[in-house]
Order: C-alpha cells, then sequence, then structure tokens
C-alpha cells in the first residue's frame, strides 16, 4: 500500500454502499448482490471467421459454392403483402432498393420474402422469428415464420453487408441460412437502481435489440418515480408520455416488445382503490402505445410480499385487463421470492402459491441461485418444479447498481449452453446504467439467447469487441480485458492474458512482458480517445479511461522502481518511489472508476508495498512491521483488506459474503514477534450494525497450524481488546463461534502491538502525538502527516538520523538540532525526500518545520 493513499481508501466505495441502501430504504441492495465470490474462467475459444461473422450465430449457414452475386444496379423488392411493402422497404434501407412504386418490378437482382404458410422444403421451424435466408444466381429468397422471420432474415442480410466479402455493399456471397431462436423472449429489463438512461440512449439500444434478434425491453428503472412507490398511482407527465410513445415506436420498428413494468409493492394496499388505480395507470398506458405489462414485487418488505394477494391480483388483471383487450401479451411478474437464496422452499412458499394458483400464461422472473449467478439447470429445475412453468430468466449482469466504480466489458459467461424453452421461457440481461457501454455485454446476450448450443463466449466478446470499435479494437480489448471483475459478489474472470509477479520473484523476461502490457494500458485512453466514432460510449467510457491510463503508467512507474532498488541508490530510490504514491485526491479517483482490480492494480499496491518493506530492510537490518490479512473468506487475498489495516476507522473491510461456523478472519506477521496488546473494531460501527461476529474467540499461533486463545467467548462485542502477559506469535485470528447470525462480517480496525519495539517520546510540540506515532511504527506504507511543525526526541546514543518524507513539489522542511537547553546547535533546509542526518552532539531532540507527509524516521544509535 502506497503511503498516501491510506486515509482515503474505499472512501468512495463506501459512500457508493451508503447510496444504494438509502435508495433501496431498508434493502441492502450490496449485499443482495454480493454473495457469490468464486471466480471462474472464460470458457471457450477465438474462432476464424474469414471475414464473415454474423451475430446472433445462425443455427445452420453454409456458403454454396457459387461465389457471389452483383447487386450494384439495385435490387427490386417482392414483399409478402401490399399494406406492409413501406415497413419492408424501411427495413431494408442499407441495400440499394429500387423502392419506387412505379419500378418496383423493373430490372435490379430480384429480392422475394414471404410468410404465413411456410413450405417444410425451407425447413423453417413452427416458433415466432424462424427464417430461411438463400443467395443465389437467381435472386434473394426470404422465408419467415411470421413478421419477425422476415425482419431478422432482412437483419442476416443487414450483417452480410457489413462483412467485407460484401465489396462495400456491390456483391452478396451465395449461402444459405436456417435459422430460429431458443428462447422465445431475449432481451434487457431496465431494472436496475441508479440513474436511468436518458432517451437517446434508449432509442440508440432499442436499435441495436433489433439489429441483433432481442425482441424484448422490460422498461423499470428503479429509480423511474412514476413506475415505483409513491407515484406509480399517478400519470405520466406530458414529457414523459412522449418520450414513451416514441420508445413504443422505435420498438415496433425493430420487432421489440416494449414492456412496461410497475413496481407498486413498497405501498400498495390490496382494496379495491388500489386495485383500480393500477388498473387506470395500465389504461394510461395503453392509450400510449403500450400492449405488454409487468408488475415487479422485488425488493420489498411488509404487507406488499403477500403472495396470496400477489396471485388474486395478477389473476384478475388477466381476466379483466390482458383477456377483454385481445391485443395484450401475458402479464410477467417478479415475485418477492426471485432468488433461490433466500426462497422459501416449502408447499406453503410463495413460489409454490404461484405454482398452484397463478394464471399459467403469466410469466415469472427468476435471478437464480442467488441474486446475480450462473443460468444452471439446477436452479431452473428447483423454481420449474414450484412455479409450475419455465421461468423467465432475469441475469444481473452486467448491471453494477452495487459496484458502481467499476466498468463491465469482460465476456458473458456462466450461461448453461444446453438449456432449451422447455427450460425457461425467456432471458433477459439487467445491464449498467451506462447503457451504451452495456452494449458489448448485450452483443453475446443476443447470441446466447438465440442460439445456446452454438454459444462460444470468447469467441462471441472477440466479435464484439469488433463491432463496437472496429478501428481500434486493440486498444478497446487492452481496456476491456482488464474492466472485467466486480472485486466482489458476482466474480468475473479479468487480465487472463496478463502474468504478474511479486518483487521476490522477479526476472527480466516477466519484467519485459508485464511492462509492454501496461505501456499498452497507458496508451490505451488516447487511442480510444481518437478512434471511437459513438460518442455517447465515448461520455460514458471517460472517467474509467482516463484512470485506466494513469494505472498503466503507475504500473511501469513501478517495475522501474524495481530495477532502481536493485540497482541501489538510496535517495534516487525513495525520491522516485514517492512521485508514484498517490495523493488522497489521486486516491478518491483511483477508487471511484477502477479498473484491473484482479491483477493490475494489486500488482501496483503490492509492488509499492514490498518495495517499502525491502528499502526499510535494507536501511535497517530489521524486517518492516506490515500485517498481511489472512482468513477463511475469499476477498482476503484482495487489496480491499487493507481498509482493516489502514489506520483509519471509517474504513473496514467486510467479507462480502454470509458468514457460517469456522469461518476467521486474521493477520500474519513479518516474523514471530512478541506481542504486548491486540486491538479489534468490529462492525461498519460500534452501535447497531449487524455485520460482525457476535460470538467469537481471539487466538494466536506460532505456526499457523495450532491455535491458542488470548480471549475465549466473545459475546456481542464490537471493541475487543486483549492485553496481558506478552506472548510470542505469527499469527492472530478472530474465530467465529457458534452463533445463529449469517450477516457479513466486517472489521474496521485489526491492530497488533509489539513488545520488543523501542519507544520514542514524539510528542513535544506535536498537535497529534498519535498520528505521529505512524512515523515511528517501522513500516513505510504508512505516514504522518506535518501540516507545519513537529518535533522529537533523540536518545543518547544517537549518532543519525534518516527520515523518508513526502515533499509537495516546490516546498522545503527546515530540520533543526536543539540540545537540552533548546538551543539550535545545527539546522539544514532541504527539498529532498530522503534526509541523512548526522546528529551533533548533545542534541537532545530535532525540529522539522514545513509541509510534508513522513513515512518514518529511523535513528541510528551506536554500538
Amino acid at each position: 500500500m502506497n503511503p498516501r493513499s491510506l486515509l482515503m481508501l474505499i472512501a468512495v466505495s463506501f459512500s457508493m454502499l451508503t447510496t444504494v441502501q438509502a435508495q433501496n430504504e431498508n434493502f441492502d441492495l450490496a449485499g443482495q448482490r454480493s454473495e457469490v465470490q468464486l471466480v471462474n474462467p472464460v470458457p471457450g475459444e477465438k474462432r476464424a471467421h474469414q471475414e464473415f461473422v454474423i451475430n446472433p450465430t445462425p443455427r445452420y449457414m453454409r456458403l454454396t459454392g457459387e461465389g457471389s452475386v452483383d447487386i450494384g444496379n439495385g435490387i427490386k423488392a417482392i414483399v409478402p403483402k401490399a399494406d406492409s411493402l413501406h415497413n419492408y422497404l424501411e427495413d431494408m434501407y442499407f441495400l440499394p432498393i429500387l423502392c419506387k412504386c412505379s419500378d418496383l418490378y423493373s430490372k435490379g437482382f430480384p429480392l422475394e420474402a414471404t410468410y404465413g404458410e411456410v413450405p417444410t422444403e425451407h425447413g423453417v421451424q413452427n416458433v415466432s422469428g424462424a427464417y430461411s435466408l438463400k443467395i443465389s444466381k437467381n435472386g434473394i429468397k426470404i422465408v419467415g415464420y411470421d413478421d419477425a422471420g422476415i425482419f431478422y432474415a432482412i437483419q442476416t442480410l443487414r450483417l452480410i453487408m457489413d462483412n467485407p466479402a460484401a465489396k462495400d455493399g456491390k456483391s452478396l456471397p451465395c449461402l444459405e441460412v436456417v435459422d430460429s431462436p431458443t428462447f422465445p423472449y431475449r432481451g434487457v429489463v431496465e431494472g436496475f437502481y441508479g440513474t436511468p438512461w436518458s432517451h437517446k440512449v434508449r432509442l440508440s439500444l432499442i436499435d441495436f435489440y433489433g439489429k441483433y434478434k432481442l425482441n424484448t425491453y422490460i422498461y423499470g428503472p428503479k429509480d423511474d418515480p412514476y413506475h415505483s412507490s409513491p407515484n406509480w398511482r399517478l400519470p405520466y407527465p406530458d414529457a414523459e408520455r412522449k418520450n414513451i410513445k416514441e420508445l413504443v415506436e422505435a420498438c415496433r420498428k425493430n420487432r421489440v416488445d416494449f414492456v412496461w413494468a410497475i413496481h407498486p409493492g413498497k405501498d400498495i394496499k390490496w382494496n379495491e382503490e388500489d386495485y383500480q388505480n393500477l388498473v387506470h395507470k395500465f389504461e394510461l398506458m395503453y392509450a400510449d402505445g403500450v400492449r405488454s405489462f409487468a408488475i415487479f414485487f422485488d425488493d420489498i418488505e411488509g404487507e406488499g410480499t403477500n403472495p396470496e394477494k400477489q396471485v388474486e391480483l395478477l389473476n384478475r388483471l388477466t381476466e379483466e385487463f390482458v383477456k377483454p383487450k385481445g391485443d395484450v401479451s401475458p402479464l410477467i411478474v417478479c415475485p418477492t421470492d426471485y432468488s433461490k437464496l433466500w426462497a422459501k422452499a416449502g408447499e406453503d412458499g410463495p413460489l409454490s402459491i404461484y405454482g398452484r394458483k397463478l394464471d399459467p400464461s403469466i410469466r415469472v422472473f427468476w435471478t437464480g441461485d442467488v441474486v446475480c449467478s450462473d443460468v444452471t439447470r439446477a436452479t431452473l429445475d428447483w423454481v420449474n418444479s414450484r412455479i409450475k412453468r419455465p421461468a423467465f430468466f432475469w441475469w444481473n449482469y452486467p448491471v453494477t447498481d452495487y459496484v458502481r466504480n467499476l466498468m463491465l466489458q469482460g465476456p458473458v459467461y456462466g450461461l448453461d449452453t444446453s438449456l432449451t424453452s422447455k427450460d425457461m421461457c425467456g432471458f433477459v440481461s439487467n445491464p449498467m446504467e451506462h447503457g451504451e457501454a452495456s452494449k458489448l455485454a448485450l452483443y453475446s446476450v443476443a447470441d446466447y439467447s438465440w442460439n445456446a448450443s452454438d454459444y462460444n463466449p470468447i469467441d462471441s466478446w472477440e466479435r464484439g469487441l469488433e463491432v463496437m470499435m472496429p478501428c481500434i479494437k486493440s486498444a478497446y480489448r487492452t481496456f476491456a480485458i482488464h474492466s472485467s471483475d466486480t472485486e466482489t459478489g458476482y466474480r468475473r474472470d479479468e487480465s487472463w492474458e496478463t502474468e504478474t509477479f511479486r518483487l521476490a520473484d522477479y526476472t527480466q523476461e516477466k519484467r519485459d512482458k508485464l511492462y509492454n502490457e501496461f505501456d499498452s494500458v497507458a496508451l490505451a485512453p488516447a487511442e480510444i480517445e481518437a478512434g471511437c466514432t459513438d460518442s455517447l460510449l465515448l461520455v460514458e467510457l471517460r472517467p474509467w479511461l482516463k484512470e485506466f491510463g494513469k494505472l498503466g503508467v503507475r504500473g511501469q512507474n513501478a517495475i522501474d522502481l524495481m530495477d532502481l532498488y536493485r540497482a541501489g541508490g538510496d535517495k534516487r530510490f525513495w525520491n522516485a518511489y514517492v512521485r508514484n504514491c498517490m495523493t488522497a485526491e489521486d486516491r478518491k479517483e483511483y477508487e471511484a472508476h477502477k479498473s484491473g482490480t484482479m491483477k493490475l492494480q494489486p500488482f501496483y499496491e503490492q509492488a509499492m508495498a514490498d518495495l517499502a518493506d525491502a528499502f526499510y530492510e535494507r536501511l535497517t537490518g530489521e524486517k518492516a512491521f506490515r500485517l498481511q490479512a489472512i482468513g477463511t473468506y475469499p476477498n482476503v487475498r484482495t487489496t480491499q483488506t487493507n481498509m482493516m489495516l489502514d489506520g483509519d476507522t471509517a474504513t473496514f473491510y467486510t467479507s462480502g459474503v454470509s458468514q457460517k461456523a469456522g469461518d476467521w478472519v486474521g493477520v500474519a506477521l513479518p516474523e514471530l514477534t512478541t506481542l504486548r496488546k491486540v486491538h479489534i473494531l468490529q462492525g461498519r460501527n460500534s452501535k447497531d450494525d449487524t455485520d460482525f461476529f457476535d460470538h467469537a474467540a481471539l487466538e494466536y499461533s506460532v505456526d499457523g497450524k495450532t491455535w491458542q486463545p488470548l480471549l475465549d467467548d466473545l459475546r456481542n462485542q464490537y471493541d475487543i481488546l486483549w492485553r496481558g502477559d506478552p506472548v510470542q506469535a505469527r499469527y492472530i485470528r478472530l474465530r467465529r463461534l457458534d452463533s445463529e447470525r449469517t450477516n457479513w462480517a466486517s472489521i474496521r480496525e485489526f491492530s497488533v502491538f509489539p513488545a520488543t519495539k523501542k519507544s520514542v517520546n514524539y510528542a513535544k510540540n506535536s498537535s497529534n502525538p498519535v498520528n505521529l506515532a505512524k512515523a515511528f511504527d517501522h513500516q513505510l506504507t504508512t505516514f504522518f502527516h506535518s501540516p507545519g511543525a513537529f518535533s522529537f526526541d533523540v536518545p543518547k546514543k544517537t549518532i543519525s538520523c534518516t527520515l523518508l518524507l513526502s515533499v509537495p513539489e516546490g516546498g522545503s522542511v527546515i530540520l533543526r538540532q536543539y540540545d537540552k537547553h533548546n538551543n539550535v546547535r545545527s539546522e539544514t533546509t532541504t527539498t529532498d525526500s530522503f534526509i541523512n542526518l548526522n546528529i551533533v552532539k548533545g542534541v537532545t531532540h530535532i525540529g522539522v518545520v514545513g509541509t510534508a507527509d513522513v513515512n518514518e524516521i529511523i535513528l541510528k544509535e551506536k554500538h
């Protein structure tokens, strides 16, 4: 951990957590979405497509070997029905259509599209959206099962035109495609907490859905006040109504089902008045063109969670609103028990009540074993056996409302490719509040949900990168491959092509490879700024790109520091070291827009810490007294545990998953040490927090295998202090004992005090002697910020003093040596951060004047 980072560590992340909680009132969304810590590797491999890419991957496609056809002179279109001519010509805007009605059938390459009565010889399946497309010397022949089938065939033709084989739109390869979707409903639910998408972004996304055969857009942003409480009963203002009408029309053009969702459960009253309020709101939306509706009962408490009342409402709406309208789709419901994590499993559970009593036409959402989780046959079997229908999977990826400081750009995986429509009726992704940046994931969501059995996560991601930024794929890929992990909860593989190392494992080969990767990281933002043609996307990415570039430079500098350390030269090394440390403002931005959390950031932070420890040992001959977090939780291996070792009680480490029997959190000391005190602050606060071990034991060990108690049977203690006869230990831990508690475990501070370190009187003339102690704590990764002046005693046998500082650019410090009569015996002014001071005979204390961060003061005695 670098010196100036510690006081700001995770402050931004903490503020995000509290914001989410405020939006959810009593619901801890971050807790719900952070229950899985495994990091599974991305399956699949990049494939060679011979410059011919179609997404979603068609079920059957082959080049017929006839070569290509010339369409440079235009295309004459013959479409199914005269009254649909205009719509289909609009869909074919990318083709050189001879579109005037008077010469529609004149010269030109023929294109014929039909649907309704599908000849079996075309192989078109009996499902909505199915089609066949054949390009031959005789013309282009499209056969669709329905209108959607023809539209999707046109989209395939559109993508063929985007390929190099089309030769700038003048020719088409002769081929055959027979295609149909795996799942009936495929698309997106705008169901996240946070800033809803802008109208412009929504329209851009709807065009994206159509192009890649997604057919469902569920409008349900939690922070739309007219979607949720308290204003769900009220009509939209005119401006919002106008926007919704435009969204409905855009969806119609793209064959996307616009589903308007309402979230009434927080304050709904199960009476006739509120039923009529709901029907009235539906009627208003119907008048504005909405023909599909959903009701969300997620993330609520109280009477609204009553499953019997929910079923009664849904069934009545089906009988009195949906069926009489004749053109309204079956309802969709998000149950309160939408994940296995807290769903009641028995026959009296809400999902089983749905299965027995809910109208069979109503589709039921499900998020999996936990809120953010993989799509597996096991979780679908579990829920389907209760709701008595194939579930509608609400996949909480790439949503980031629980990790808003991250921008997820990694591959889409964790999806069972053997599933069919008998297992789940539909699949929708809940994306980030950054709609344009979500397109990379949605490209693969479209690929999987259309053709699950052929889905290849890595290949789909590689193709998506090309689509998003065709001219600068390499730079975008560098950003994306290092911007994949959620850091907590639903972990995603990241930086899988990068090998990092610790200072002790330095080799020239490892050094050069990683240095080159950091060079690519440093250069990528400028390349993306110059080459990205999507201005909306660039606006969303820009804050992350800025910090990504800085991370690249810091990583390179850390490697340069390793070289400097190995070459010797203490002053040069330390001056370079402090320049590569972050200021408090740097840390704030670093935490607010994170990337590289799995390898790049840990390398930088571990390298800086390793270098600090090694440098301290070289200067003193002693090991630095830096603690390393250990424990049973997977995330103790990440930099998050620094929050319990940073000396700041406002920050905290949290396990990110529920505590269970046998869990423990502890620290490893650098070597066997005699200890006199251990102080632990549990929980996120010491008043009413629930994230702590309410029954615990404090233990120590010499070897990490055999443990002895320091304090046993601790009950409901936030503040744990052991002070007793000194013990020798290498490891200290706080272990959970028998308890019914299933909350997370959080620790604000885990402090260990050795009995062997010599003390120095540093209180003289210091306004903050407690913080000044960090200048004498035998580790360089902590620091004392001196705003102006402080002094410290010099023991009698001291012959020299080394001060390791960080002096602001343009600043300086004055060091004065005083005798016992307070007379100045020596004065030195310097702008250096590394200062070696020979102690004048008779000096009893030293004063330091000037603003600086003081990492360590090392006193050398005469032996």
